[in-house]
């Protein structure tokens, strides 16, 4: 299954021995074997490759990309990745790094883990800060030791650490090993209302993510949700205020379910839904209906705003089973054309609210912003883009629906985190009509016109040599839009072991290095490998122990 969202497992498990002389050494033990350059990553240029022009159509939103005005967060910059750059490589942690209780989980198998990554030559790790573990007892009672105790060892093995504003809950989706729901408190107002949380038009709640529908009304003990997520920042930013900047590098802002920019289109749990199915359009609580009326009514069509469309399917269903997605279907009419740009539209909005709060309140903190778009790659091939449309993206055979976002995000200066980028085509099976490569292409092009960092991360768990050969190939650009830098999912017992081991540690030097150097017997200049492999030894991991 190829999909984007996060994968997860829990801590390792170490053996404890009696080796060291005190509580303050190490009381664990996990060996590296000598890493040797015994097989080669080879990349296809295939990303690197000019880029055709798609014959997209107009935009909904349109910006000065260029502009000399546009306000940016203090260290970053919009320049891209040139060749032979180094691309900083980052790890997630577990996504129970913190308990439930608040503490840190697990601390000595932290603090070794953290070691060898620090020895395999990464830059840092990404957290989930979990809106549900925070502020869970209470409105603006606000628990962040657990975090403090990690922020201080991450310093301490001099790695950066990436920080998630998690506003979603966990639990779920793909690979969510733990359940983490949203705080007691706001899961109390939902039982009061449930049309604060996303509905579709069978009536089925969401309780991932709050609608964006009542983003601006005061439906959180007298606080709207933006105020709310607002006020965690906030609490966040003075908790860290000595380490950001300097230890936390980078805050990414959550803005919708697995805290990417969408709606919860596709749902796994109870088996809403499953891979390559269409999903199905959120837009049925009362305060996104009430949107949809109003704007119907502001163009005099007010029999638009009496629901989504009544012939898109169903979560299981493929484009061609639908009166909307079908090659010419109502997706490409007057009717449909209004509604997608409606519900896009309210996705652009809320995004804009949240990472205006963010910029107003993390400014010149020294920490870079950064927003996750899903990586929905399933009947790309196909005109109207199914699984993109119902998750918030207007993007079909005739329209460009990732520059309105790239340009959002260029307005207030954070970086494009996307993910997928270990995906190729030739992996994916064919009736799901998918195409990782075009989509990264496009998104490559968006971000590079918009004039906006673009960052990567992988889609799924996977540890072999051709997922870690792809994202080379994607990092570097002749055209300068390559990646800034590179989180990986996710460090848990299997990322230790062996081969899987040795891959990381090789795939990290060559990112390094620039990640590209040509084969000497590759005379056409095709085959694109790993710089560092002509070494006769990578140098070689100590002892790394685990307390």
């Amino acid at each position: 299954m190829a999909l984007t969202l996060r994968s997860s497992t829990s801590f390792i498990n170490l053996k404890e021995t009696k080796s060291f002389k005190t509580p303050d050494d190490f009381l664990g033990t996990i060996c590296f074997a000598q890493i040797k350059p015994s097989c080669r990553l080879r990349t296809r240029n295939s990303m690197s490759m000019q880029e055709a022009q798609l014959p997209y159509g107009k935009i909904s939103i349109s910006e000065e990309r260029n502009s000399e005005k546009r306000e940016k967060l203090h260290g970053l910059t919009t320049s891209h990745n040139e060749n032979n750059s180094k691309v900083p490589v980052f790890v997630m942690l577990p996504l129970d790094t913190i308990t439930l209780g608040g503490n840190l989980n697990k601390p000595r198998a932290m603090n070794a883990s953290l070691m060898a990554l620090k020895r395999a030559g990464v830059e840092g790790v990404m957290v989930d800060a979990w809106w549900g573990l925070v502020e869970k007892d209470g409105p603006l009672k606000y628990n962040w030791e657990g975090y403090a105790e990690l922020v201080q060892m991450v310093e301490k093995h001099g790695l950066k650490l990436q920080v998630v504003m998690s506003f979603h809950q966990c639990g779920g989706n793909v690979g969510d090993s733990c359940s983490i729901p949203l705080p007691p408190w706001v899961l109390e107002e939902i039982s009061k209302n449930s049309d604060l949380v996303y509905t579709d038009r069978s009536g089925r709640r969401n309780p991932e993510y709050i609608s964006l529908g009542c983003d601006s009304i005061p439906v959180l003990r007298g606080r709207t949700p933006i105020q709310a997520y607002t006020d965690y920042m906030r609490s966040f930013r003075e908790r860290f205020r000595d380490y950001l900047g300097r230890v936390i590098v980078e805050i990414q802002v959550g803005m919708g379910p697995c805290g990417e920019l969408r709606y919860p289109a596709y749902p796994e749990s109870n088996g809403t839904w499953k891979f390559p199915g269409i999903g199905e359009f959120q837009c049925y609580d009362k305060y996104m209906r009430a949107s949809l009326e109003a704007a119907a009514e502001a163009i005099g069509k007010k029999d638009w705003g009496k629901g989504g469309p009544h012939d898109s399917g169903h979560y299981k269903q493929f484009p061609e089973e639908t009166g909307f997605f079908i090659r010419d279907g109502t997706w490409n009419t007057e009717y449909g054309q209004f509604f997608l740009e409606w519900y896009s539209g309210k996705l652009l909005e809320h995004g804009d609210r949240i990472l205006a709060a963010a910029k107003g309140t993390l400014y010149g903190t020294g920490a870079k912003l950064s927003g996750k778009i899903a990586g929905i790659h399933w009947h790309y091939r196909t005109r109207s883009h199914a699984a993109e449309l119902t998750a918030g993206y207007y993007n079909t055979r005739y329209r460009d629906g990732y520059l309105p976002i790239a340009q959002m995000l260029s307005k207030h200066g954070v970086v494009f985190n996307f993910t997928c980028m270990e995906m190729r085509d030739g992996e994916q099976p064919e009736h799901a009509n998918c195409s990782p490569e075009g989509l990264v292409r496009q998104v490559k092009m968006a971000t590079k016109t918009a004039g906006v960092e673009l960052a990567g991360e992988n889609a799924l768990e996977r540890y072999d040599a051709g997922a870690y050969a792809q994202v080379l190939a994607t990092s570097i650009s002749d055209s300068g839009n390559g990646l800034s830098s590179f989180t990986f999912l996710r460090m848990n017992k299997r990322l230790f072991e062996g081969d899987n081991w040795r891959h990381l540690v090789e795939f990290v030097k060559s990112m390094s290095e620039g990640g590209r150097k040509i084969s000497e017997c590759d005379s056409r200049g095709t085959n694109l490998y790993i710089g560092f492999i002509r070494e006769k030894n990578v140098e070689k991991m100590k002892e790394a122990a685990l307390v």
